[in-house]
């Protein structure tokens, strides 16, 4: 099934136990001085959204792009999920534990989105979910669902508790450890079973 994206876009921070543990005692700093104990969410907007196959631009100076590959639920309706899709959650490097900064991750073109919708009757159990990610036909990152701090149900349930997704509305993932860069002029390609593949290019921004 074919997939546009019709709402607004969530991410979602630390919801691999990887990220967690590669937090370590940095977790318990200020300002938080604890580990999350709720979903930390993100919002992708829709200047940032770029198809597959579409080239994503990178603004000069930047000599690096971080490589976000995650999984998305696609919702049908309050607490219904139509699906699933590939995303990625393109970002420039930076420090920031839980509060992403906008000029880092909302940049023009910043969200490759899948187009290929995974139904929820066909998808089976989220957890089992893997996807891989190339740069340039080199394998640089597997994503295992199955280390999730929250898997979507329970991912979607402690969401409900302080807001509402509609229908339209999509919630990745979140992104695991070890996520590649890619500089101008590469070609990544993230796939998994049932949802085809999205690729996007990297080119460097036009002159303004």
């Amino acid at each position: 099934m074919s997939f546009l994206s019709m709402g607004t876009v969530y991410g979602t921070l630390l919801n691999f136990r990887g990220e967690l543990d590669a937090l370590g005692a940095k977790a318990n700093q200020p300002p938080y001085k604890a580990p999350p104990k709720a979903p930390v969410l993100y919002i992708k907007p829709a200047n940032t959204w770029s198809a597959h196959g579409a080239e994503v631009p990178v603004p000069a100076g930047v000599p690096q792009v971080e490589v976000g590959a995650t999984i998305a639920v696609v919702m049908k309706g309050r607490d219904d999920v139509a699906g699933y899709v590939l995303m990625n959650d393109l970002s420039i490097p930076h420090a920031s534990l839980f509060r992403p900064p906008v000029k880092f991750k909302c940049l023009d073109g910043f969200l490759g989105v899948g187009g290929t919708l995974l139904h929820k009757e066909r998808a089976g159990d989220p957890g089992a979910f893997v996807l891989e990610v190339r740069i340039n036909g080199e394998l640089k990152q597997t994503v295992k669902f199955s280390e999730l701090v929250r898997q979507p149900q329970q991912l979607l349930a402690d969401i409900g508790e302080f807001m509402t997704l509609a229908g339209g509305d999509v919630l990745m993932l979140g992104c695991d450890v070890g996520r590649p860069l890619a500089q101008v002029g590469d070609l990544i390609e993230i796939s998994a079973p049932g949802m085809g593949s999205l690729a996007n290019t990297l080119v460097a921004e036009a002159a303004s």
